[in-house]
Order: C-alpha cells, then sequence, then structure tokens
C-alpha cells in the first residue's frame, strides 16, 4: 500500500492508501504498485484506475496533468477528474460540439483562445471515448 493524493485547481479530490494505480503517462499507460521507484511524468488526458486495499477498482476521467512517486508516495496534479460513472454521453457530445465550432470559427473570431479550446475538445473527446469503451453508450 503506498499513500496517493489527486489534486486539481480546486481542491483535494482524493487522498488515501491504495494499492495500485494505473495511469496515461505521455508515452503510454503505467502502473504504480508499492515501492515503486521515484518519477516524474506528465499525464494525458485518458483513464485513470485507482485500486485500494480491498482490491476495488475506480476508473476515472483525468484530463492530463503531472504524476510524482517518492518514498511510497504518489501525488497526481489534475488538470481535471471525474468519475467514470458521473459522466453523462450527451453532455460531452455537446462539449464536443460546442469546441469544434469555436475552433472552426477562430479566423472569423479573433477572441478564440485556440489553447483553451483545444483542451475543451481534448477533454470531451477523451470523456466519450472512456464512456463508449465501458459500455454505457
Amino acid at each position: 500500500m503506498f499513500k496517493l493524493s489527486v489534486v486539481t485547481p480546486i481542491a483535494v479530490y482524493f487522498e488515501d492508501e491504495v494499492s495500485s494505480v494505473v495511469a496515461p503517462g505521455a508515452d503510454g499507460y503505467l502502473g504504480i504498485l508499492t515501492s515503486h521507484a521515484p518519477i516524474i511524468t506528465s499525464l494525458e488526458p485518458g483513464l485513470l484506475t485507482i485500486k485500494d486495499g480491498n482490491q476495488v477498482e475506480t476508473e476515472f476521467a483525468i484530463g492530463g496533468g503531472f504524476l510524482e512517486v517518492s518514498d511510497n508516495k504518489a501525488t497526481i496534479l489534475a488538470e481535471s477528474i471525474e468519475p467514470l460513472s458521473d459522466i453523462d454521453l450527451a453532455r460531452a457530445e455537446a462539449a464536443r460540439k460546442r469546441s469544434e465550432e469555436r475552433m472552426a470559427g477562430m479566423m472569423a473570431d479573433e477572441d478564440v483562445d485556440m489553447d483553451r479550446s483545444r483542451h475543451a475538445l481534448s477533454k470531451a473527446v477523451n470523456r466519450i471515448a472512456l464512456i463508449r469503451r465501458s459500455g454505457r453508450n
């Protein structure tokens, strides 16, 4: 077991002892177990799986961030996170459509923040893909 903290820009989202974490690293998914070697890596939008002490897995959609592991403590700084079970497919599809429309209109409207629109689109596409992969579509 090791201590996991998941922190968002808003608050500490999760803090507890866990037996494993599987996170979407920049070079692919990586697993973290007790006594893992120290590491710092960026995270991509994807599926974050946390297994508690009772071996119960909980899945989350994560919007990217960073992961640090050292001395049996893992910290995830997440841009956004939500339980997979809480994602509303229709709402995620509407967010994707809004982001695509904003990006398409970028040339006509210089006030569009392209990086923010890309991030919103990436988050929406991630949420949709994870829900469809889970069979909840």
